[in-house]
């Protein structure tokens, strides 16, 4: 599915951004290349809860230190690849802080994952399985990481049933536009 046409036209761009903004419940988006670079950037400005972007790019796109970068096998349409994000950027988070009323935990950094479009849901659960098992160390003290949602821009539902499903086993799972 062609997204460049959002961008196309800046009431449109500006709408989806916003209702981006209203669906995130946390501090902290993670994002994946390039596509959802594009509109989850925007937020460090824009929104009023979002203080962080932890983008998640392809091997060799991420500089890094000794034991920052994280490999995420991640299943595809087309089969397995590869994604990378830093714990260093995970630990520049805000900890225990959710927007929506729930109870969070202090010791929990909660993160909402973001990706212009949900076809198998693959990259979604690869990254959301990995991150729930790790931890990051800020100022001496351990934090456990928790994706707490997921929202995608378009949701091929009629086209690849079941991929929300698989992942509300996780959290739940928003979508802007359904198709």
């Amino acid at each position: 599915i062609d997204i460049m046409p959002f961008l196309q036209n800046k009431e449109v761009f500006r709408s989806l951004v916003h209702d981006l903004d209203r669906l995130v419940t946390t501090p902290n988006v993670v994002t994946v290349e390039a596509r959802g670079f594009l509109f989850a950037a925007p937020l460090l400005t824009e929104s009023k809860t979002v203080a962080n972007i932890v983008p998640i790019r392809k091997k060799g796109k991420l500089p890094f230190a000794k034991g920052d970068l994280h490999d995420v096998a991640i299943m595809k349409e087309y089969g397995e690849d590869h994604v990378y994000y830093r714990l260093s950027d995970i630990a520049a988070g805000v900890p225990g802080v959710t927007t929506d009323g729930s109870t969070a935990d202090p010791d929990t950094i909660y993160v909402s994952f973001f990706d212009d479009i949900l076809a198998t849901g693959g990259t979604a659960i690869g990254i959301a399985e990995k991150m729930n098992r790790e931890t990051v160390r800020i100022n001496g003290k351990t934090y456990r990481i928790k994706v707490k949602e997921f929202i995608f821009l378009v949701e091929l539902a009629s086209e690849i049933p079941g991929a929300s499903d698989r992942l509300t086993s996780i959290a739940p799972v928003h979508s802007i536009i359904k198709l």
